[in-house]
């Protein structure tokens, strides 16, 4: 039997700790979405990722490590969704696909979107510096894109700031109310149609708001 070699031993092993790292970092958003930081333990981590807890330690040293990897990942996601703005050819397109991408991480990601949420509503004790950083450094270049899309009369007058808190408001509300919301479904989760019909309803509202063409879809 061939042995395997080094650079393909390297590979398996960086594929093996990036997925242990992924289940980590799933089963923290649980803990850290349904506890908090204060509530949450690394104990409870361990059991939800199925690990033993010196594994929890060795890839993140403390508490505080751990839950800002995790807010890091959902933000980053976030931003990653908003590549919209630059890569589109219009502000109908580049909206839409924005919205639709931040419904969809609504739906796939909900845990994240509850730790953002409930660390900002305390006050941002542990991520305030990325507040006021990475998102304010991320929002003012939007900002300045939608004052563009004004400018040159593709979009009605707005504050930006207004319209952008607005998609933000919207989208995440169906991750962090989910429990709400499934109540309201008859104590269901939203089928893929519903969800469909949602993300629609919603780009069509804000679209229209702004004056652009709420037909069709991203």
């Amino acid at each position: 039997m061939a042995q395997a070699r080094p650079a393909e031993k390297t590979d398996t092993r960086s594929e093996a700790r990036a997925e242990t790292e992924r289940l980590i970092l799933d089963a923290a958003e649980r803990v850290f979405a349904e506890h908090g930081f204060g509530g949450a333990t690394m104990q409870a981590i361990a059991v939800a990722s199925g690990l033993p807890k010196a594994n929890l330690h060795y890839y993140f040293a403390t508490k505080e490590t751990l839950y800002r990897r995790v807010v890091e990942r959902i933000f980053t996601i976030w931003l990653e969704a908003a590549d919209s703005f630059e890569t589109s050819a219009s502000p109908e397109a580049a909206l839409r696909r924005y919205i639709t991408r931040k419904m969809d991480l609504s739906r796939s990601h909900r845990y994240g979107s509850k730790v953002w949420a409930n660390e900002v509503m305390q006050g941002a004790p542990i991520i305030q510096d990325y507040l006021e950083t990475t998102l304010r450094d991320w929002t003012e270049t939007r900002i300045a894109l939608i004052e563009r899309w004004i400018a040159s009369g593709a979009i009605r007058p707005v504050e930006p700031r207004w319209l952008l808190y607005m998609i933000w408001a919207t989208t995440q509300h169906y991750a962090d109310f989910a429990h709400q919301i499934e109540t309201l479904n008859g104590g269901r989760a939203l089928s893929d149609a519903q969800w469909q019909d949602a993300t629609d309803t919603v780009c069509a509202v804000i679209l229209r708001g702004i004056g652009l063409d709420a037909g069709g879809r991203a």
